[in-house]
């Protein structure tokens, strides 16, 4: 046996206190705790960016970052034959394949990919399809077919060395045979030792395969079994049984993530790792799924696992990653915060940083009641503030705890939408009046540079107005005219608007000082939330009118699921300066709402370990 000084060229030191900069392979002695430590390599799943289609039992190939997905079901029987490409950042679609189908199979890499049997729907075709396809990076070419239709058949391997084992021919028989391409033809393999459909898959060969899990005779298996190019021989068993799942990697270091168990029918987040003998757990997903795909040309330390079924009649867009490092990975999470003293929604809201400093002003009591209420935020409870001169609500808001904009609104129940303009330094002072009466528009910026954006006057405007703390001069107008944001953020020069109403839409734009561009679009059409951060990074919290449609972040380049809030609303206030730091307060579903919830983002941190002495 080897000593650390033999392994690293270093004698452990003795500290005080564990060092902020340890990485990998770091191994010291605590002299406080008297324990010697060292940080180590763990595997966990992170948030992604979405696929542009929700769907499910579709093919996955590739790696992390050169990845692929093929067909699939939308949900409900809705076959697909659309393609998308990752690239580690996002996906793009692809060529579409000749088939669309669903419980397709694939291999090899995003240019040079193979997707074969599969199921179309409707029914009648309960013998599945032998279809094959290849695919060049750009387009799909039909080749020559399987020998014996299927579906719900797992592969690996490459373009031109592939294999395709198991599935159902007709429903319900599971079959046991593999077929072998060579890049031209399919010929017969060996044969599995036990017949089953919907296993998890790895392999970069012909002739080194790996099948695990699935369905077969009595329900879920836990079963693996080796291929060699010639014969299947059994492995290591899973901890789980499970069906539906996937998996990435290579025969002796593999991965199997997600699938369902039953009795009663269970939805898994579970991960485990294979070492070429046996499997152990690691890192669970972040959701829950089955009928997903993984990067079957991915690793055991970096993989990703994307769409698939949440429940038995959703599918979900949702992508994750999967990194085994020297870092542990925390998630996102809201908790809750200090109560509302007045409960109420659509009301005007500034927050600044930290985000524990907040403001929230005005808003609705009733359908008819508006309030001139104010209070703010010192991150444990709120307090009651001077009130505004004006009560009303669906106002404009934006600055800091101590330097607030309240921006026109509505008086319900009396006038309409109002011009009216007021700022806040510990108390209200009515200010230069808005342009126009509007109702429900968007707030972002400081109290001396500060933009507000579109809104209702009815009808919904592109009409946007910058503010320099004493008059308002007209800026570039928004491409789609619309208010109540899903989530707006950002600076008078470099504002962010996702989503709005009405309906509710997608559209994601951004603003540089004069102008809007179209950027992106939301995984999910929403409106009335709130959103802080930058237009570099960004979170939207739970939104919509039923308040159902959960937390959304934005990376720069393309938007992604994010934990959801705990208190279903929408119509609420919040905000913050950080896409990793912002607050939502009140709102309305059901009734009114005082709850208060916090959002830490997604953190890092040396996973340290402590071993004993010997």
């Amino acid at each position: 046996m080897s000593t650390f000084k033999e392994i690293r060229g270093q004698l452990i030191k003795s500290v005080s206190s564990d060092p902020a900069n340890a990485g990998g392979g770091d191994m010291w002695y605590n002299s406080t705790s008297q324990t010697l430590k060292g940080v180590v390599a763990v595997g966990a799943w992170s948030s992604a960016a979405p696929l542009t289609t929700a769907r499910g039992h579709a093919g996955g190939s590739g790696t992390q970052t050169a990845g692929l997905l093929a067909g699939g079901d939308t949900f409900p029987d809705a076959k697909t034959g659309a393609t998308e490409e990752y690239n580690g950042s996002g996906w793009s679609l692809g060529g579409t394949m000749n088939t669309p189908r669903a419980y397709v199979a694939a291999a090899g890499t995003q240019t040079a990919s193979l997707g074969f049997s599969g199921y179309t729907y409707p029914p009648p075709n309960p013998a599945g399809s032998t279809a094959t396809e290849e695919y060049n990076g750009s387009s799909w070419t039909s080749v020559n077919n399987m020998n014996q239709a299927r579906f719900g058949a797992t592969g690996c391997g490459t373009q031109t060395s592939g294999l395709g084992w198991a599935g159902r021919s007709p429903a319900p028989t599971e079959i046991n045979n593999t077929e072998e391409y060579d890049g031209t033809n399919w010929t017969t393999g060996g044969v599995l030792t036990q017949a089953k459909v919907n296993t998890g898959g790895a392999g970069a060969s012909q002739t080194a395969g790996l099948a695990f899990g699935g369905e077969g005779g009595p329900g879920n298996l836990n079963q693996t079994e080796e291929y060699d190019g010639s014969s299947w021989t059994t492995g290591g068993n899973l901890g789980t049984a499970r069906r539906n799942l996937a998996g990435s990697g290579i025969q002796t270091a593999a991965l199997a993530f997600g699938g369902l168990t039953s009795p009663p029918d269970t939805v898994k987040a579970s991960t485990e790792q294979y070492d070429g003998t046996s499997w152990s757990t690691t890192g669970s997903l972040a959701t829950a799924r089955q009928n997903l795909s993984g990067s079957l040309g991915g690793t055991i330390s970096a993989s990703w696992a994307a769409g698939g079924r949440p429940t038995s009649s959703t599918a979900m867009s949702n992508t994750e990653e999967y990194n085994f490092s020297a870092n542990t990975i925390t998630p996102g999470a809201w908790a809750s915060g200090g109560a509302l003293g007045t409960a109420r929604y659509v009301m005007g809201s500034a927050v600044g940083a930290p985000s524990t400093a907040a403001l929230v002003y005005g808003g609705s009591l009733t359908g008819t009641g508006n309030t001139a209420n104010t209070e703010a935020y010192n991150g444990t409870s709120w307090s009651e503030q001077n009130n505004l001169n004006t009560a009303r609500t669906r106002i404009a808001g934006f600055g800091t705890q101590t330097a607030a904009v309240a921006v026109a609104g509505r008086i319900m129940g009396g006038t309409d939408s109002v011009t009216n303009v007021e700022e806040y330094n510990g108390s209200w002072t009515n200010v230069t009046a808005y342009p126009f009466a509007v109702r429900g528009a968007q707030g972002s910026g400081t109290l001396t540079a500060g933009l507000v954006s579109g809104g209702q006057i009815p009808p919904y405007s592109t009409t946007c107005k910058e503010y320099d703390g004493t008059n308002w001069t007209t800026a570039g107008s928004l491409n789609t005219a619309r208010g109540y944001a899903a989530g707006i953020f950002g600076t008078q020069t470099a504002t962010g608007f996702a989503g709005g109403e009405s309906p509710a839409k997608s559209n994601y734009e951004e603003y540089n000082g004069s102008s809007w561009s179209e950027v992106s679009t939301l995984g999910t059409a929403t409106s009335n939330g709130f959103g802080f951060g930058t237009i570099e990074s960004a979170t939207i919290g739970n939104s919509s009118p039923s308040g159902s449609v959960g937390s959304q972040q934005w990376n720069g380049l393309s938007w992604y699921t994010a934990p959801s809030m705990s208190v279903l609303r929408s119509f609420y206030g919040g905000g913050g300066a950080s896409s990793s730091s912002g607050l939502g307060a009140g709102g309305y579903v059901g009734g009114l709402k005082t709850e208060t919830e916090e959002f830490t983002g997604e953190t890092t941190a040396a996973n340290v370990k402590t071993f004993t002495t010997s």
